[in-house]
């Protein structure tokens, strides 16, 4: 009876096993690599269109991601204010970021809800403020309605019309910048940043100033001087003399229905990086790049060495000191460091000119005076009447004497100096996206254009299907393309 058992049992496991899924065919051992520097939205969205747009559905290649943190995101970051977290560096999308909106529906993200209240805004001049919106505290849409009419038709007041032409410029330019969500049937793959403008109508912005671009579409000094001048300090730290381009898109992130990831933006690089099989080395900082004749051979500063058919850099060179045998030009580009301080406290009435705290505004804004030593302070999180969490961007380090001017109570400060972006400086120049001619990629030679999460990510998905069609001689398939129109409508709608 025990023999027959066992044969009986051995069938079953046997029928058992045979109706189990069939394991995954290995990868060849000589499959070639792809290595990606930053694991950033760069690095982690070039590997997510690599997996998407290959032809095959069994990988026949490899990915390596290395990070010289020890945490992915890049410039997407969080950071933690007396138990409450808030974005660090990259932190807010565009409705129209529809990568990004993609990213947020495949890896099931929840986005973060918007704020219930209208926030007043103030614009400082050094000694008082020369415009202020009203802020009223209520839930109820019809007041919140109200209060937005009464605010914008005191804008309307002091700019006129000109705020209109400020918005048809701005549509303008993200209306040409989603071409570069149309079908790969109907989109090239571009070698040069160059000609990836010159497609989409965006190049002619990055030969000549914010300023001059505004002022040839009709804006008031008064309204580039002041408004203008506020959102291109807030969002890149810089005036109205940076490039048109970087500036547009600046004014972009200044509208409505702007958004973020519960929990961090982050998320985003480190969804996209588990669903793309990679290998992730992190905290290991990548120091050469060496083309050896066939491949590309990377060393790292804990002394590994690695092989890789494709290099790709996802990280800006500016003040990275890695070395590339044999050497590449690039042109030569100065980052705008972003000083980020997290302050919990209250701010001083007095150094505003003011004799309560509630009547500073929840954002002030600054003009271009040299005298001025923050871009911006916002609240993002009020505790009670008398304890706030703010956010303070300024272009140098907020030192503790200046902030007990400007503070009457700090419990807890928390600075961050970022390399956030590039100075921008019309005529831009580009670096290539090809580095060496052969299989080098660089995704942030598009940072000139502008930088943004979405812009690397659009960038990221050119830099994939070059190295799709130059190194494997493939053609992305047909159902991995874009999930949405050209408009983007169907996705923005599920969100």
């Amino acid at each position: 009876m025990s023999i027959i058992f066992l044969l009986i049992f051995f069938l079953f496991l046997q029928s058992s096993s045979s109706s189990l899924p069939p394991e995954p065919e290995p990868q060849p051992p000589n499959a070639p690599t792809v290595c990606i520097v930053g694991a950033g939205i760069g690095g982690s969205s070039v590997s997510h269109f690599l997996r998407t747009y290959s032809p095959n559905p069994i990988p026949n290649f490899n990915i390596r991601i290395f990070e010289r943190n020890r945490f992915v995101g890049g410039r997407m970051a969080t950071v933690n204010v007396t138990g409450h977290t808030f974005e660090a560096g990259a932190s807010i999308l565009h409705p129209k970021n529809f990568h990004a909106l993609s990213y947020t529906k495949l890896l099931n993200l929840t986005v973060n809800d918007p704020s219930s209240s209208s926030s007043s805004i103030g614009i400082w001049d050094g000694k008082k403020f020369v415009f202020k919106t009203l802020s009223f505290n209520c839930k109820l849409p019809f007041v919140q309605k109200l209060v937005s009419l009464f605010n914008s038709v005191r804008i309307f007041f002091r700019y006129g019309f000109s705020i209109l032409r400020m918005e048809s410029f701005v549509e303008n330019t993200v209306g040409r910048f989603l071409k570069y969500y149309e079908s790969l049937e109907s989109r090239p793959i571009f070698e040069t940043v160059d000609s990836m403008l010159q497609w989409a109508g965006l190049y002619n912005l990055t030969t000549s100033t914010l300023e001059s671009e505004l002022a040839d579409a009709g804006l008031s000094s008064l309204l580039i001087q002041e408004l203008v001048t506020v959102i291109t300090r807030i969002n890149y730290g810089q005036s109205v003399s940076m490039s048109g381009l970087a500036g547009a898109v600046s004014l972009a992130g200044s509208g409505g229905g702007l958004w973020s990831i519960k929990g961090g933006n982050w998320q985003m690089a480190a969804g996209l990086i588990n669903r793309s099989d990679v290998a992730l080395n992190l905290h290991e900082e990548i120091e050469s790049i060496s083309f050896l004749g066939e491949h590309y051979e990377l060393n790292s500063t804990l002394g590994h060495s690695y092989i890789c058919e494709v290099a790709v850099v996802a990280t800006p060179l500016d003040e990275l000191n890695i070395q590339f045998i044999p050497p590449v030009s690039i042109p030569k580009r100065k980052l705008q460091h972003t000083h980020t301080t997290f302050v919990r406290g209250l701010l001083n009435p007095v150094y505003f000119g003011l004799n309560v705290a509630s009547k500073i505004p929840e954002l002030v804004g600054t003009i271009e005076n040299p005298d001025i030593p923050f871009s911006s302070i916002s609240v993002l999180k009020q505790h009670s009447e008398t304890d706030k969490t703010y956010k303070v961007f300024s272009r140098q380090p907020m030192d503790d004497a200046l902030l007990d001017r400007i503070f009457s109570v700090r419990s807890e400060t928390i600075r961050i100096n970022w390399g956030a972006y590039p100075h921008y400086s019309a005529p831009e120049v580009f670096a290539p996206f090809i580095l060496d001619g052969r299989q080098l990629y660089y995704v942030n030679a598009f940072e000139n254009a502008a930088s943004t999460m979405e812009t690397s990510a659009v960038a990221a998905e050119n830099i994939a299907r070059l190295i799709l069609s130059r190194f494997f001689g493939q053609v992305p398939l047909s159902q991995a393309k874009s999930t949405y129109g050209s408009d983007g409508e169907g996705l923005h709608a599920d969100l």
